[in-house]
């Protein structure tokens, strides 16, 4: 069997060759800016839930300082205060469960919204790009 002969001339050739170049970074621009959009948007995200996260932190430390402050101050008393007492569970382990529990919601926040963040490479563009090279070379054999 035999190849099909192209009959174009060299000006035709150099022509097409612009025009397909020009396509071809025209596509890959208009992939990298939808990707880098994606990618920025992934990025708010990531700090948003990150700077939730510190400010639950920053409340648990908050809370959990004035746990330690009602514990300790309990220690050396001989009678508990009958508002306290009368309450159930207490006022100082009351704030550490809150305590604990903001931290827990806070430290979650934060891993996830710095995992969010460790994905910004534009994967697809750069996978493109490289196929992309790797035809060129190959054509210019």
């Amino acid at each position: 069997m035999s190849q099909p002969v192209d009959t174009r001339s060299v000006p035709q050739l150099l022509s097409d060759l612009a025009r397909e170049l020009t396509t071809l970074f025209r596509k890959e621009g208009q992939l990298i800016r939808a990707e880098l959009s994606e990618k920025t948007s992934q990025l708010a995200v990531g700090l948003g839930e990150a700077a939730a996260g510190a400010i639950c932190l920053l409340v648990a430390l908050n809370v959990l300082a004035g746990a330690l402050v009602v514990a300790i101050a309990r220690i050396g008393a001989d009678t508990a205060d009958p508002a306290i007492q009368d309450s159930g569970i207490g006022l100082g382990w009351a704030s550490l469960i809150v305590g604990v529990l903001l931290a827990a919601i806070g430290a979650f926040l934060v891993k996830k919204g710095a995992a969010n963040m460790s994905h910004l490479t534009p994967e697809r563009t750069v996978h493109q790009v490289s196929q992309d090279a790797s035809l060129v070379k190959e054509q210019v054999r």
